[in-house]
């Protein structure tokens, strides 16, 4: 339970490159928020977390193996998120950018099947703004996968 079968820095390396191609796999999937997750996506989650278990800590299977690995991934995480937060390039690498998917009252359908938003989703954020999709002046899927809506300006 104690004794670890493998390296220490075997684990540091096995959970940084689990990380990386992970993060890379999710920047590839696309932008979907947490509160906007389908069960589908919770299920991959889930699975993705099990699939790649077994080759954060190889044969090990001890409880400081596990802590090694564990703490890597955190460490690794806030000196992402250190990075990005002093890099606007870095920031725009690993969280990307906002994409316009409407304009002037007008949907952008091929952006937004680009970016897997269906129409469903958008009328429910122009609901959720409460604007009709004719008073739209600019929706954009952000970059953490939520959707902004900026009304037109009334002028008088």
């Amino acid at each position: 339970m104690l004794d670890i079968s493998i390296p220490w820095w075997e684990l540091v390396i096995r959970a940084a490159a689990i990380y990386l191609i992970l993060l890379l796999l999710m920047r590839m999937s696309g932008k979907r928020s947490l509160g906007q997750l389908t069960p589908f996506d919770l299920l991959v989650i889930m699975l993705l977390s099990e699939s790649v278990s077994p080759g954060l800590t190889g044969d090990d299977s001890s409880v400081p193996g596990g802590l090694i690995a564990a703490t890597t991934l955190v460490l690794l995480n806030a000196g992402v998120g250190f990075i990005a937060s002093r890099s606007r390039k870095f920031e725009k690498l690993v969280e990307g950018t906002a994409v316009l998917i409407g304009k002037d009252g007008t949907l952008l359908t091929d952006v937004m099947r680009r970016n897997r938003i269906s129409e469903s989703d958008m009328h429910k954020s122009l609901r959720e703004a409460d604007c009709r999709q004719e008073e739209m002046h600019r929706a954009y899927l952000e970059a953490d996968g939520s959707i902004s809506i900026l009304k037109k300006r009334r002028d008088g």
